[in-house]
């Protein structure tokens, strides 16, 4: 593809959403090379400086090349754009598979196409995403990728599209060994469930989510189906839906709260022509759809595989941090000195090799707990199979569909104290959450036994 977008070409490009990195635009225009493509261009912080990029420096820091020795291309890339591409093609697509995830490739572009884009996407942009950060026009290059939401080409007359976008979070209970026993609520409550209370509190969420990712990691059809239930039912920013590419249900950037009647209605009727229910069942036809998909494909196995890699837990692989980077040990510094040495102490006198393994495969999988997946469908023509296809009971239908991991973003090294710090914040505000709950318990005990004496 050796073209170089500018300000002309901006007017084709149209926002689809955007994450903490990147603004992601969707293609709306004639050319046949980007037809089926979206693109990701980088942001930054509106007060923040961006580097030069420099050919012949590494954008990363001396600890992530030694993290990192093994995969020359990441170690030498100049900035994290490239950075990022060569990690998802050469780390994350060999553990999830070739099929499922696509690195893209670089485009050059022009600044005027760059300030052209920020000019038409801050109409549609979250205006708390417009506040935090902008488009950084020092880059020279976007990275141009299929748009999962489509199959392969684009829009075809009578064929259209349906996908869904789920970001499937942690699927699994950690049981780490390091995990201090005051923390012990961790082997029991899920990540995704104490963190809803933290942003309930901290006003990012208007209610808990009623999602359970250990549901939808089950490989149980009949949880799998709850899952994606209770993820229309309060999607947050964890659930969207696209129709030949525009999208149709769920936020643009930030996401929706619940499922109203309005909102439902407006799903329901948008699926007419597609889903071959009655008026009313559609919705509930659809849903099948994706846990038949998901529970068929199997692709949450390797998901789940991946972010397994994290078996140390935060608790544990912040030691190893420490180690990487030769500083003392801040976590072990807040400790009481007058105890007895720590499960987390013996850490610290691995070898070096053993410290960067953890740390590497932490990283890795929080790629993996942070990712997207995309399900894409098309109905099928009678006798027309392709492969791989599902069948909706329901409404006698078959459909093929294609699934894609997406966002799977190199992680910083450095973000693996922030990780730490979230992660007591997080456990502090669950725990008073439960001892709360505990005292109207009790004074709830107390009260109905005052009444009956």
């Amino acid at each position: 593809m050796e073209v170089k977008l500018e300000q002309k070409d901006a007017a084709d490009w149209s926002y689809r959403g955007e994450g903490a990195a990147n603004i992601v635009l969707a293609y709306t225009g004639s050319s046949p090379s980007f037809i089926g493509k979206v693109m990701r261009i980088t942001k930054k912080a509106r007060n923040g400086s961006s580097p030069k990029c420099d050919s012949n420096q590494s954008v990363l820091t001396e600890e992530e090349r030694l993290l990192w020795r093994n995969v020359e291309e990441l170690v030498t890339s100049p900035t994290k754009e490239i950075a990022e591409q060569i990690y998802t093609q050469l780390v994350m697509s060999p553990l999830l598979g070739s099929k499922h995830v696509d690195a893209g490739i670089r485009v050059p572009v022009t600044r005027d196409f760059l300030e052209c884009v920020e000019k038409n996407v801050n109409k549609q942009r979250p205006a708390w995403r417009i506040d935090v950060s902008v488009v950084n026009l020092e880059r020279d290059f976007v990275i141009i990728m299929s748009d999962h939401s489509l199959f392969p080409g684009g829009v075809l007359k009578d064929e259209p599209c349906i996908s869904v976008e789920i970001k499937p979070k942690c699927g699994f209970i950690p049981s780490s060994e390091f995990i201090a026993e005051r923390n012990s609520v961790k082997r029991s409550a899920t990540r995704f469930q104490m963190h809803q209370v933290l942003k309930l509190r901290e006003q990012e969420i208007s209610e808990l989510s009623e999602y359970d990712p250990l549901d939808l990691f089950s490989g149980s059809k009949e949880r799998i189906h709850k899952a994606i239930k209770d993820l229309y039912t309060t999607p947050q920013n964890n659930f969207r839906v696209f129709l030949n590419g525009s999208l149709i249900f769920g936020g643009l950037g930030g996401g929706i709260k619940r499922t109203n009647a309005v909102a439902g209605k407006a799903f329901e009727d948008a699926l007419e022509g597609i889903i071959l229910a009655e008026n009313g069942l559609r919705t509930t036809s659809f849903i099948q759809l994706v846990a038949e998909a998901v529970y068929c494909s199997r692709v949450l196995d390797g998901l789940l595989e991946v972010q397994r890699l994290d078996n140390f837990d935060i608790e544990g692989a912040i030691h190893a941090y420490y180690n990487i980077v030769c500083q003392p040990c801040a976590v072990c510094q807040q400790l009481d000195e007058a105890r007895p040495p720590h499960r987390c102490s013996s850490l610290h006198s691995i070898h070096m090799d053993e410290s960067l393994k953890i740390a590497k495969d932490y990283l890795i999988a929080a790629t993996a707990k942070d990712c997207s997946l995309m399900i894409s469908f098309r109905p099928m023509k009678d006798g027309a199979f392709g492969s791989p296809h599902v069948y909706l009971q329901s409404t006698n239908q078959s459909f093929n569909y294609k699934v894609n991991f997406i966002d799977l973003d190199l992680k910083p090294l450095k973000k693996m104290v922030d990780y730490y710090e979230l992660d007591k914040k997080i456990l502090n505000c669950f725990t008073q959450m439960l001892e709360m709950e505990h005292k109207d318990g009790n004074a709830r005990t107390m009260d109905a036994s005052e009444t009956i004496n």
